[in-house]
């Protein structure tokens, strides 16, 4: 059997979708011999033609008449489409991308197609062109709705959405929050076992933001949990800062999977600052809790948003609390994510890309 996945950018490149979409190829190939044939949608991207054993295209622009041609070359494998509207289109809006999959799907009507919405539309003030392109946003991702066989989501909010734009299409959405793209390991060791060690891990923005906005409640974690040392892990900043209070910032650069893993493994704790409403769809918050450690955001949600809990499922940081079971917390965190793990996408994905039916779960 074979799957052709959609993505904007596999590595080398440095994206979040297209690790997803590799890990996922291959536990499919693994447990199910599933093979995947990929189209990166950037003419941009500068990759090899085959990565981890998968054969890779390329579309030679964004255009409908590009992604056809692609298409027309295998008429009956399952489309697997990872959708994010940026990655296909520098302001989001990637036209080309659903016309292209129209007119396949008028040409070869017996192929199915299965969309993972890893963002619906994005919205912003009205000074920002996110504003006033968030209608055409909407509506092509509501034209894929009616065009996708088969829809999965990363969050309750976009299986909500998705249910409603495709025009009772797909009445039930079922939502996965992402799993860990550095793995998983097999053995957590409780926070008492491990190095006094605090991680900020994750993309250059994420951890810029980290280092200009939260160096106050860093120096309260560091003081809090006795931490030793501050590791810095990805692709290097223009942030100066070397030391939290004295505790010295180690600049660890960019890594492999295996080697962030063995860090995190044996980490107390883990730092970000994103989005409390959004930590479904985080890979790095995922990471965080796959590890068992101590998961710490700079803020929290006012709810529970996708089974995710402040104070349960991540700490938030706050001088005037009591004392914090941080074990409990780790834990929380842990189990929440056996919900939704690597074999739990593997298992949904396999049913959904070779099914005919909807499958609620």
């Amino acid at each position: 059997m074979q799957v052709i996945s959609i993505i904007p950018k596999l590595p080398p490149a440095i994206d979040g979708v297209g690790d997803y979409a590799l890990n996922l190829a291959r536990q499919l190939h693994q447990e199910f011999n599933i093979q995947t044939h990929f189209i990166v949608g950037d003419p941009d991207w500068n990759g090899a033609d085959k990565i981890a054993g998968f054969p890779v295209s390329q579309v030679s622009d964004r255009s409908a008449d590009a992604l056809l041609t692609l298409l027309s070359g295998d008429r009956s494998s399952t489309i697997l489409l990872h959708y994010v509207g940026y990655g296909y289109a520098k302001r989001g809006c990637p036209v080309w991308l659903v016309d292209g999959l129209q007119r396949g799907q008028s040409l070869f009507p017996q192929r199915s197609l299965v969309t993972m919405f890893h963002e619906v539309s994005a919205s912003g003030p009205p000074w920002t062109s996110t504003f006033w392109l968030s209608s055409l946003q909407r509506n092509l991702a509501a034209r894929l709705s009616r065009l996708s066989d088969r829809c999965i989501t990363s969050k309750q909010l976009y299986a909500e959405i998705i249910a409603n734009i495709s025009r009772g299409k797909h009445q039930e959405v079922p939502f996965l929050p992402v799993f860990s793209n550095i793995g998983e390991p097999d053995k957590v060791l409780p926070l008492l076992e491990r190095q006094q060690r605090l991680v900020v891990f994750g993309g250059v923005a994420n951890r810029t933001r980290v280092y200009q906005e939260s160096q106050a409640v860093l120096e309260y974690i560091c003081q809090k949990l006795n931490i030793q040392e501050i590791w810095d892990v990805g692709t290097p900043t223009e942030v100066k800062v070397s030391a939290i209070n004295k505790i010295p910032i180690l600049k660890i650069g960019q890594q492999p999977a295996e080697k962030v893993s063995d860090i995190l493994a044996n980490s107390v704790a883990a730092f970000s600052n994103y989005d409390p409403d959004f930590l479904a769809k985080s890979t790095i918050f995922a990471a965080y809790c796959a590890h068992r450690l101590l998961p710490i955001n700079a803020t929290g949600s006012t709810s529970i948003v996708d089974g995710i809990e402040p104070g349960k499922h991540y700490w938030v940081p706050n001088p005037q609390e009591n004392d914090v079971d941080m074990q409990a917390i780790a834990d929380n965190a842990y189990s929440w994510y056996q919900t939704h793990n690597l074999s739990v996408h593997i298992q949904t994905f396999d049913k959904y890309l070779f099914s005919n039916s909807v499958m609620i779960i």
